[in-house]
């Protein structure tokens, strides 16, 4: 996706160094410090464009940024309001605004989060990944039938793996088919990172939608523990922070004593 009005939020070298030895699976990719790091990083960021705002209410950037951050944080709802005060002051950035629609998903608000990846695709009929979000959103808020009629149409072709992944959201390939095409692929080394990132993500919150949380959460840990979107740029580091996100929600549910269910470690259907 496009990347509009925002910076790169990636951890800091010192937080990019390879541990000793890989954390399993029963483990978050993350260290502990590393996580801690991540939240004081975001924190200074709320922080200081809290401060800029203050000075200047109309800094799209400083809002931009400031809602990246909100949203890193998983503080959704502040995120929206922020990405809302953009359209507002710069209504041209409207059709492209997919992080919009991220967080709309996020503050469970499905029907809002639809309607904007519909508008996208009226600026980018070709960005599948963007078709992906919409299938998202209207499985959350109809149901996988009613999200699969309603997938949006491509005639031009994107970029990989995002071809073979729309094919699993209608149901015409499996999460195993797809990995083992990356996996055979006559492609770099990054290239074949960058692609099992993305799958490895949009087959997690597939599981997820589809109620699979044991699945969603082996794919997720996969894609939040590469190392490729954490310095590739804006749109691949925003989507490893969602994958960061969601893993984080699952594996709360599974502490002891979490007064969480399992139902909570995804967004919720909004009461009709």
């Amino acid at each position: 996706m496009t990347f509009i009005l925002s910076i790169l939020l990636a951890l800091p070298q010192s937080t990019q160094e390879q541990q000793p030895t890989p954390p399993s699976k029963s483990q978050h990719p993350l260290s502990a410090s590393q996580q801690k790091q991540i939240q004081l990083q975001l924190t200074k960021t709320v922080d200081d464009t809290t401060a800029a705002i203050k000075k200047s209410p109309g800094d799209l950037r400083a809002i931009s940024t400031r809602a990246d951050a909100l949203f890193f944080l998983g503080k959704f709802k502040e995120a929206v309001r922020d990405y809302d005060k953009m359209v507002e002051l710069d209504p041209a950035t409207d059709a492209s605004h997919w992080r919009r629609g991220i967080a709309y998903f996020y503050a469970n608000d499905f029907d809002k989060a639809s309607k904007q990846f519909e508008r996208y695709h009226s600026f980018d009929n070709i960005d599948r990944e963007n078709g992906i979000w919409r299938y998202l959103s209207q499985h959350k808020a109809k149901g996988q039938k009613h999200a699969r009629q309603g997938l949006l149409k491509y005639e031009k072709d994107d970029r990989e793996p995002f071809p073979a992944v729309y094919k699993l959201f209608a149901g015409q390939l499996r999460p195993d088919q797809i990995l083992n095409q990356i996996a055979a692929a006559n492609i770099s080394k990054t290239e074949r990172e960058k692609r099992t990132f993305y799958a490895e993500l949009y087959i997690g919150l597939n599981e997820l939608v589809e109620r699979r949380p044991g699945s969603a959460q082996k794919h997720l840990h996969a894609a939040v523990a590469t190392e490729w979107p954490r310095t590739a740029g804006f749109g691949p580091n925003y989507m490893w922070h969602v994958g960061r996100l969601q893993l984080n929600r699952l594996r709360q549910t599974k502490k002891p004593g979490s007064a969480k269910t399992k139902a909570q470690s995804q967004p919720k259907q909004k009461e009709k």
